[in-house]
């Protein structure tokens, strides 16, 4: 079956895009901010929080990054005119990481300086391996500042365990997840069991270190073992939550909530939904058998 549901994403790459999203829809808010900001109250009326993107990749220039380090800002606007109990994540590429990382540095910072007057958080996501040690470099300047903003770091690489014992010194914030880029076997574990256990080991150190965590991750697993873990090494409530993907696993979720952890969604929301949408469906093979499934049943 999931090589059936991967030969379903490569058909569904083929698709027209507007069709694409009709079925995708379920794991975006939609093209716009208002879009997002009504999805998140849903959520916070229900317990759960959210932390809002701004989709948006391949930016090249200097131009395009100004625009979508306003668009940032705009959402940090909402986010404290509507009272959400949301706060922001970013992909250091919009933001110029490519094209000049001192530039990229100022961008972001602007932004944590905004969140840190509203008493609110950013999340500098983790994009491919050929991001990793300029990210980091970046978080380290601006964690040296500021105690508002935080940072990704990926399980399925081999170097994690080593950044997180270097990062915990800083008192870095985390969101710990598998990771979804296609890497080389040199610095990427290929064996699911391997990038479990990298994980696991990761998120030790992090509880014995003191250090927040968002536990960010569908897989029965890990959620299992994640509570396991912070029940052995008695690590409070107030040090970690748990976060999904938005569309993804809703009856994980709201058992979580049920039993009282902290969770939060991500909500990702802009015009540029189409190579988000491809990567959650490269990531998750069987939701794109679903969607099939259902192009099917619309069609009755």
């Amino acid at each position: 079956m999931l090589l059936i549901n991967k030969i379903i994403v490569s058909v569904v790459k083929l698709m027209p895009p507007g069709l694409v999203f009709f079925f995708a829809k379920k794991y975006i808010a939609g093209e716009y901010l208002q879009d997002a900001l009504d999805l998140v109250k849903s959520l916070n009326k229900k317990g759960i929080l959210a932390t809002i993107d701004v989709l948006g990749e391949s930016i090249t220039t200097k131009e395009e990054v100004i625009r979508a380090k306003k668009e940032c800002l705009t959402v940090l606007d909402a986010i404290k005119e509507n009272k959400l109990g949301a706060n922001l994540s970013i992909k250091p590429t919009s933001l110029g990481l490519n094209i000049d990382p001192q530039f990229a540095y100022e961008q972001i910072k602007e932004l944590v300086v905004k969140a840190k007057e509203y008493n609110n958080f950013v999340r500098m996501d983790m994009e491919d391996s050929s991001c990793t040690t300029t990210t980091i470099d970046v978080f380290k300047r601006l964690r040296s500042e500021f105690d508002n903003v935080g940072i990704v770091l990926q399980s399925y690489l081999k170097r994690t365990c080593d950044d997180i014992t270097e990062l915990n010194a800083i008192g870095a914030n985390y969101r710990l997840c598998k990771g979804i880029y296609v890497e080389p076997a040199e610095i990427a574990f290929k064996d699911k069991q391997a990038v479990r256990d990298n994980y696991m080991k990761g998120l030790e150190i992090i509880f014995k270190d003191g250090n927040y965590v968002g536990v960010a991750t569908h897989d029965d697993y890990l959620v299992n073992g994640a509570i396991k873990l912070k029940d052995e090494l008695k690590v409070p409530n107030e040090k970690m939550e748990f976060q999904m993907l938005l569309g993804v696993k809703e009856d994980l979720r709201e058992s979580l909530v049920k039993k009282g952890y902290k969770v939060r969604i991500y909500v990702p929301f802009g015009k540029d939904w189409y190579k988000y949408s491809i990567r959650r469906l490269q990531e998750n093979p069987n939701v794109a058998g679903q969607m099939f499934t259902n192009l099917f049943k619309f069609g009755r």
